[in-house]
């Protein structure tokens, strides 16, 4: 059984006991989350397609930990005018444990 569900503006294809890293959320390690936009859901044989969203269908989550994701660099040039400058940046995310999914 998966789904398909919006996260954070992003959508993510998540089953049961799956552990993904989602933009920060609020809250603190062991809070529980729920996300109710959810867009597909596939049960065996049996899929359910919202328009846009299934109705009722919800996908239940806990907070694992708090992280920041790799140092990316970025550079810039112009050149002949000695103008030189480097900046970086992580972003911060959340890592979550999918608990369970309800139709």
């Amino acid at each position: 059984m998966y789904a398909i569900v919006e996260i954070a503006g992003q959508q993510f294809k998540v089953n049961k006991d799956q552990k993904i890293y989602v933009h920060r959320q609020e809250g603190e390690a062991g809070d529980k989350l729920t996300f109710d936009r959810v867009y597909l859901i596939e049960d065996d044989q049996d899929v359910k397609v919202g328009m846009p969203v299934v109705s009722g269908a919800s996908v239940d989550a806990s907070i694992v930990s708090h992280v920041r994701g790799d140092k990316v660099l970025v550079f810039k040039k112009k050149r002949r005018k000695s103008y030189q400058k480097m900046t970086g940046h992580r972003q911060d995310f959340t890592q979550i444990l999918i608990e369970g999914i309800t139709v």
